[in-house]
């Protein structure tokens, strides 16, 4: 995305140790509010955050019913695991919820949770999923954007012999709405994940942390797109920014900071409890003047 491109601001609910009616009350507000233009789940199967053995709604599953709900923003998961679902029954979801919606999915992807997260690795185990090495999730997830992208676009079964997954007779029908298919979101900083998103995404997502380190990771994913002959201007540059109504102005200035760093698509970590009128005041006291340039 061109440095100078609008800034667009979204908002993300994680989905564990909340009520369903608060999720869609926040999700409906947000609706109607034109400066929000996306909203986010995560996907995790059990909570990574407040009580280990608390509620927690599947991400894909919500994100439907909130497609149901809303007709105006776009929106998606902040990313999905890839180490959840194999990718042809994932391409099948995503283009459910993109009819549903209207076509208003963005599809984020990634390499499935970091081993440095104790609190996301024993959900695996939970539920009988293999995790692999980083090396094997890379692959995998490259492959699955491959397998993703053309069961959105080709219009003939097609056998697909990869290192990672293997399908005879793949067809996708019917097709999303948003043609070729909805933007790919690939989140993560991993060197070898800024690889993927030079080749298959449309929009880079950072999870947060130090702005000095997006900028550095950015400036990677320009050589690396440079390398396959790619316009790094292609891929809109997003980051991910948790909330401090407490500390407003920490997060004005975190959001000054992403927007001058090049990271013009915003989303905004809202923390549960969800109080009536939390989106209006987000956007009243973060977004303020942003959300009008």
């Amino acid at each position: 995305m061109a440095a100078d491109a609008r800034p667009s601001f979204g908002i993300m609910t994680p989905p564990m140790n909340i009520g369903y009616d608060d999720i869609v009350r926040v999700w409906r507000e947000a609706d109607a509010i034109p400066a929000i233009e996306h909203a986010w789940l995560f996907d995790h199967l059990m909570p990574i955050g407040g009580d280990p053995d608390g509620p927690i709604f599947e991400g894909w599953t919500l994100l439907a019913a909130l497609a149901a709900q809303t007709s105006r923003l776009r929106l998606g998961l902040m990313v999905t695991s890839n180490r959840f679902r194999p990718p042809a029954v994932l391409a099948k979801i995503a283009t459910t919820v993109d009819i549903v919606s209207g076509g208003r999915l963005d599809f984020g992807i990634g390499a499935g949770s970091r081993p440095s997260m104790p609190a996301a690795r024993r959900e695996y185990a939970a539920h009988g999923l293999p995790y692999h090495d980083a090396e094997s999730a890379v692959g995998n997830l490259a492959e699955a954007c491959t397998i993703v992208r053309r069961l959105w676009t080709e219009d003939a079964p097609f056998d697909f012999d990869g290192t990672y997954h293997h399908l005879e007779g793949a067809f996708g029908n019917p097709k999303p709405v948003q043609r070729p298919g909805p933007p790919i979101v690939i989140g993560g900083r991993a060197i070898a994940t800024l690889r993927v998103v030079a080749e298959h995404a449309d929009v880079w997502n950072i999870p947060g942390g130090d702005i000095a380190d997006a900028i550095d990771r950015s400036a990677m994913l320009d050589r690396f797109c440079a390398e396959i002959g790619r316009d790094p201007a292609a891929i809109t540059r997003s980051i991910f920014l948790p909330v401090s109504l407490d500390r407003p102005q920490s997060t004005r200035d975190a959001v000054a900071e992403a927007l001058d760093a090049g990271f013009t698509h915003i989303v905004l970590g809202l923390g549960a409890p969800y109080v009536d009128g939390l989106v209006r005041q987000v956007t009243d006291e973060i977004i303020g003047e942003h959300a009008a340039s």
